[in-house]
C-alpha cells in the first residue's frame, strides 16, 4: 500500500520536474548548456535526475522536455520503491529582478507496488538561491487528476523540499 508520505514525495517531485533549464550568459553566470538537474527528498524518500534538456537559457521563458528526464530517454529514479513519469512540457518564466521562477503546471504519476496516481500543480513558485541558477520551491500542493481509491485527493509539498540547479 502506498503511504500518503510517498505520495507526497511524488507529488514533490512534480515540482521539481517543473524548473528546467541551464545559465545565460549573464551577471549570473557563463554561458549554458540548456540542461538541468534536480533532487527532491521527502519523508525520507530522494528522486533525482541530471541534464534534462529545456528550450532556453533563462531568464529567457522555456519549457523541459520531459523525455529527457522520464526512462528510457532521461535517469529519473526515486527511492523506496516509487516509479515516476512526468506527463507534460512544464512552461516557465523568469524573474531575475525578485529573483523567482513559476511554472505553470506539472503533472506527475508515480507507482509503488499496485497503486498509481497522478497529481497535478498548478502556478508553482521557485526562489533563486542567492546569485545562482539553483532554485528552491515555496509550499505548493497538487490535486489528484486519477488513481487509486487510496490516493489522497491532494498532497503538499513544503517550502524547501525540492530543489533545481541549470547548469
Amino acid at each position: 500500500m502506498m503511504k500518503i508520505s510517498t505520495l507526497s514525495a511524488v507529488t514533490a517531485l512534480a515540482a521539481v520536474l517543473v524548473v528546467g533549464a541551464s545559465t545565460a550568459a549573464s551577471a549570473l553566470g557563463p554561458a549554458a548548456d540548456q540542461q538541468v538537474d534536480g533532487v527532491i527528498v521527502v519523508s525520507g524518500n530522494t528522486c533525482s535526475w541530471t541534464n534534462a534538456r529545456t528550450s532556453a537559457n533563462p531568464p529567457s521563458a522555456l519549457t523541459v522536455d520531459r523525455t529527457s528526464i522520464n526512462s528510457p530517454g532521461g535517469n529519473l529514479a526515486c527511492s523506496g520503491g516509487i516509479t515516476a513519469a512526468l506527463n507534460n512540457n512544464p512552461a516557465f518564466t523568469f524573474d531575475d529582478a525578485n529573483g523567482t521562477a513559476k511554472t505553470d503546471a506539472i503533472d506527475i504519476s508515480g507507482k509503488q507496488s499496485f497503486v498509481s496516481c497522478r497529481f497535478k500543480a498548478t502556478n508553482i513558485v521557485w526562489k533563486r538561491d542567492g546569485s545562482t541558477r539553483k532554485y528552491v520551491n515555496q509550499a505548493f500542493t497538487a490535486t489528484k487528476v486519477s488513481g487509486s481509491f487510496l490516493c489522497p485527493g491532494s498532497v503538499t509539498t513544503g517550502a524547501g523540499e525540492a530543489s533545481m540547479l541549470f547548469h
